[in-house]
């Protein structure tokens, strides 16, 4: 048996399903706390990205 030098794929650490709780999640905390400015343009790209990617 001969061993290859390519490396291993990688794996997903995160499936479609948790892409979408963790949108779901992070939506509600958007509505439901009072977050500074920064904080609040921050959970709201990171909200954006995760509707990209699932």
């Amino acid at each position: 048996m001969g061993m290859t030098t390519e490396p291993m794929r990688a794996r997903a650490v995160f499936s479609t399903a948790d892409f979408e709780l963790l949108k779901e999640a992070i939506g509600e905390l958007i509505t439901k706390v009072s977050v500074d400015d920064v904080k609040l343009s921050r959970l709201s790209a990171l909200y954006h990205r995760l509707g990209r990617l699932g």
